[in-house]
């Protein structure tokens, strides 16, 4: 799906509460792309605001035509700076021109502390020519009486519920589709009157109206001092949704909550009016796409336990040829029952897959695995063990092999996909990585070392493409997972990893008696 676009015309807030700051972080929070054609410069902080450098309006309209005419656009987006009367044209001029289906327009043109801050030509300007080509207008009621007032229509501060809608529906006559009527200025009692007395503010009540319909948007009256540039998310929230496909009340209602939680979990920053909190429903994973894999290797709580894995004695001695023969026999032969269960699996990871490619791909994996198991046996051979035997080894109940074996079965019925592949991922990917980084050691014994052939095996073109095909997999789905996902991943991770030593603790264990390899003979039980 092609990202959504939206363009806002708007003035820059330096201190990146408010203004085309704000506007970017909401967009983004919102999953859109977005674009920008700066009206204005501003030297301002959470206390107020110390200058203006207003854009030539005829550099306003290049930045406009520069993004549409390439890029394109879904939603333009308009706030507060405009400027002049000569901007606002060019902004409505625009938004004809290029035939603009969808506009939000949130007319800051009044100061909280009441000075009006778009000169009175401006806002005639607005109202003649933009309002007419609005999608929704999101005024505050200060900004509302003031187009009422310049339209030449009588309007008294409201009192009641009823005062506000009538407002809401006067201003909405002035062109505009439908009007949001902010009350964030006028917190109402229980009762629904417009409140005197901080002790009686109880809700802020927001009225869309639009096609003879009335919404009442009610959130409850949160005392907090981080209010900077509410009016700006609000109106970039707004535009996000309608960009998304979201009907207009919808749209509207979304952005009012997501506005509501932003200042409900906004942490103080400045002396003065902080910013909401315009990422508290966005999570960020702490991994590049297509590097979870190397993320979860280089955390220090995995670190540990995959360098005792990879670094093992066993190891070690696999590479220096010292490995006592009995012990790695009875290795291998663990290790082939194994191989049965890691086909098991990932034919069972085939079956849990939700796609024809991770079917196709899971399913590759288990033929990977059959080329693995013929290689394994013949190898076996020339250490004096036949197939027969093999198969007919135990699997002993409390050994490392065995819990391996279990564990990886146990995620695979219980889990979903993808845990299933960080199950086994500790055997795919470390026997990859121990196997290269053993073959391009210098010290690594290859003359005369009877387990060369082991790590020659695991550094094949058949094995490095089962390597890759599992780690591709494992890092397509791990972008899509949530942040508290991703650590319970980790975690399966290094629980899968130290059972995974479970094997070269046991090729250091006492062989027993009774058998040619040293483990205790059974029934087979594979297949």
């Amino acid at each position: 799906m092609a990202a959504k676009r939206i363009l806002v015309i708007a003035g820059s807030d330096s201190s990146g509460g408010a203004g085309l700051e704000a506007d970017q972080k909401v967009i983004a929070a919102h999953g859109c792309y977005a674009m920008t054609a700066t009206t204005a410069l501003t030297a301002q902080n959470t206390q107020g605001v110390y200058g203006i450098h207003e854009t030539p309006s005829d550099f306003v309209r290049k930045q406009i035509d520069a993004c549409i005419e390439d890029i394109g656009v879904d939603v333009v987006k308009t706030e507060g700076m405009l400027a002049s009367a000569s901007t606002v044209e060019v902004v409505a001029d625009a938004l004809r021109r290029h035939d603009v289906a969808l506009s939000v327009v949130d007319p800051v043109m009044v100061a909280t502390s009441g000075a009006q801050l778009l000169p009175e030509e401006a806002v005639e300007t607005m109202c003649k020519q933009l309002l007419p080509t609005v999608t929704i207008l999101t005024p505050n009621m200060p900004e509302a009486l003031l187009l009422l007032k310049t339209s030449g229509q009588a309007a008294e501060e409201p009192k009641t519920l009823d005062d506000i809608i009538k407002i809401a529906k006067s201003v909405q006559k002035l062109g505009p589709k439908y009007v949001l009527l902010k009350g964030g200025h006028l917190p109402l009692t229980k009762d629904r009157v417009v409140s005197t007395q901080e002790a009686d503010h109880h809700s802020v009540i927001n009225i869309l109206y639009g096609e003879d319909q009335t919404i009442i948007l009610e959130t409850e009256h949160l005392r907090s001092k981080n209010t900077h540039g509410t009016g700006c998310s609000l109106a970039s929230a707004i535009a996000s949704n309608l960009a998304c496909g979201m009907e207009t009340a919808q749209a509207v209602t979304a952005a009012n909550l997501y506005v509501e939680a932003g200042i409900r979990t906004s942490k103080d920053l400045g002396k003065g009016s902080g910013p909401i909190n315009h990422f508290h429903s966005a999570y960020h994973l702490p991994f590049s796409p297509g590097h979870f894999v190397d993320y979860m290797l280089n955390r220090e709580d995995v670190k540990k336990a995959w360098l005792a894995y990879s670094e093992h004695e066993f190891v070690r001695q696999l590479a220096k040829g010292t490995l006592p023969l009995e012990k790695f026999k009875n290795y291998l032969v663990q290790d082939y029952l194994f191989l049965i269960h890691f086909a098991r699996a990932n034919a069972l990871a085939a079956y849990k897959a939700k796609s024809l490619e991770d079917i196709k791909r899971s399913a590759e994996n288990v033929t990977h695995i059959q080329e693995e198991v013929k290689l394994h046996i013949e190898y076996c051979k020339e250490f004096g063990l036949s197939q027969d035997e093999i198969e007919n080894e135990e699997e002993s109940e409390g050994r490392g092999d065995f819990e391996i074996r279990r564990y990886v079965l146990d995620v695979g019925q219980s889990e979903d996909w993808l845990a299933l592949q960080i199950a086994l991922a500790p055997c795919l990917l470390g026997y990859g990585m121990i196997a290269r980084r053993l073959y391009g050691d210098a010290e690594t014994v290859r003359e005369g070392n009877r387990y060369w052939k082991w790590i020659e095996s695991y550094v094949s073109d058949d094995y490095t493409e089962a390597v890759r095909n599992g780690r591709d997999l494992i890092e397509k789905h791990a972008v899509k997972q949530s942040a508290s996902r991703i650590e319970e991943l980790v975690r399966m991770f290094i629980h899968a990893t130290r059972m995974e030593m479970g094997f070269w603790n046991m090729g250091f264990r006492e062989v027993s008696e009774g058998s040619s390899t040293g483990t205790t003979m059974r029934s087979p039980t594979v297949g």
